[in-house]
């Protein structure tokens, strides 16, 4: 059975209990995260005393912690009970200043939704006729601020809740949308179906602990039809986790030839990536997570599944994230996050992964994190008409040969390959 519980804030702490909290949460999770490394006890008590909390859980410890009044991000998850990692990055400098940022509120959150695209002529963080550089970059304040409105009870299985968004784009396109995001723990009978017998088998058997969930992203067209010409949104989910210096993302690919399907995959997002933080392997894209070095990749419409993944080997923690494809995403429009002028705003990555780090020397990084993302095709809208993307983020504790097995059921690589191929022998 699935149960949720509304916290309400407990008032702004003093300074020194926001130093206990950071003291403590260094060693709790027994794992050498460089992230935010609390128990879930100490998040959602930190969290609590900052914002309202609503929490999904169930009988066998999962625990996901939803704070509707940050945009409906879900902060964070755990697959062991209170007393178990807190899986979600959450930027508790940020949240202690009380202050907010025109240009990110970065709270952290391991599910968050924005909008795209981020740059070229349609982008909707820079204003029209702005130079696309990182001073001129802007959140849209209708998903950088405002509380989501929960519309569900505190008895319900879900957390539900609506808002709605208005902005701009750099052509000048104005759009009015509501929204509609509900965050749903996974429960047993989910797993065959999303990740396949032979994995559903894995996670029943031994000593598993897991925690899955998905969130359901709605956008109704409320204003003018939307058009190519003027430009169109798509739905962008992004999950921030703590970053590990043995923490790699795993990104299954479709196989081919490059002339026909195009590079396997984009990593000039902010300059190369070094070749010892990025490895292409006959199954996957492998990309060094450890919070330090500013990058990012994508994968295309021709090369992209509907799952992809990391692996904490510090940790022993495998995370799996899956979102809803059209079969052929080829044959859909995805745009173009890419800054600046732009050539195909409709030709676009499926999925992406983020690990940061300083922007510049001397310049200080957002925080020790990463990020796997997935975004919904666009579309033309007529006034009235809606679209959905489903995000899934699951999280699994178990021995070594447990995760392998896990790992080469749903992402169809070698978790020992893996490992040589980024640290060595």
């Amino acid at each position: 059975m699935f149960t949720s519980r509304w916290i309400l804030p407990q008032g702004r702490p003093c300074l020194l209990a926001a130093v206990a909290v950071a003291v403590v949460g260094s060693t709790a999770c027994g794992a050498n995260l460089k992230g935010n490394a609390m128990s879930y006890r100490e998040a959602k008590e930190f969290l609590s005393r900052h914002t309202k909390v609503v929490e999904l859980s169930n009988k066998e410890g999962a625990r996901v912690a939803v704070c509707p009044e940050w945009q409906g991000r879900v902060m964070t998850s755990t697959s062991s009970g209170p007393e178990g990692p807190s899986f979600g990055y959450i930027n508790r400098e940020f949240i202690e200043s009380g202050e907010k940022n025109p240009h990110f509120n970065n709270y952290g959150a391991e599910d968050r939704l924005w909008l795209s695209p981020e740059g070229g002529p349609f982008s909707l963080w820079f204003k029209p006729g702005a130079e696309q550089t990182l001073d001129n970059w802007f959140t849209p304040p209708a998903f950088n601020d405002g509380p989501f409105e929960v519309t569900s009870t505190p008895e319900a299985a879900a957390c539900r809740m609506a808002s709605r968004m208005q902005f701009e784009n750099a052509s000048g396109t104005k759009f009015d949308f509501s929204v509609i995001r509900v965050a749903r723990l996974l429960g047993k009978n989910d797993f065959p179906e999303l990740f396949g017998k032979a994995a559903a088998k894995t996670l029943a058997e031994g000593e598993v602990k897991k925690v899955g969930y998905e969130t359901i992203n709605t956008i109704t067209n409320i204003g003018r039809a939307t058009t190519k010409e003027k430009g169109l949104v798509s739905i962008w989910m992004l999950g921030m986790l703590n970053a590990g210096p043995k923490t790699v993302v795993i990104v299954p690919y479709k196989a081919g030839d490059e002339k026909k399907l195009g590079p396997v995959v984009k990593s000039d997002y902010f300059g190369e990536v070094p070749t010892e933080r990025l490895k292409v392997t006959p199954e996957a894209i492998l990309f060094m997570a450890d919070g330090t070095f500013r990058s990012k990749i994508g994968t295309s419409q021709t090369r992209a599944k509907n799952v992809l993944g990391s692996i904490d080997f510090d940790g022993q923690a495998l995370t799996l994230v899956q979102f809803s494809m059209p079969k052929d995403p080829a044959k859909a429009d995805y745009l173009n996050n890419m800054w600046g002028k732009q050539e195909e705003p409709y030709r676009g990555d499926v999925a992406n992964s983020y690990n940061d780090g300083p922007p510049g020397p001397g310049k200080k990084g957002l925080g020790a994190f990463y990020e796997i993302e997935s975004l919904s095709p666009a579309t033309e809208m007529k006034t009235g008409q809606s679209l959905t993307h489903l995000h899934r983020t699951v999280h699994v504790q178990a021995d070594m040969k447990t995760l392998a097995a896990l790992a080469h059921e749903v992402l169809g690589v070698d978790l020992e390959s893996v490992r040589k191929e980024m640290f060595g022998k």
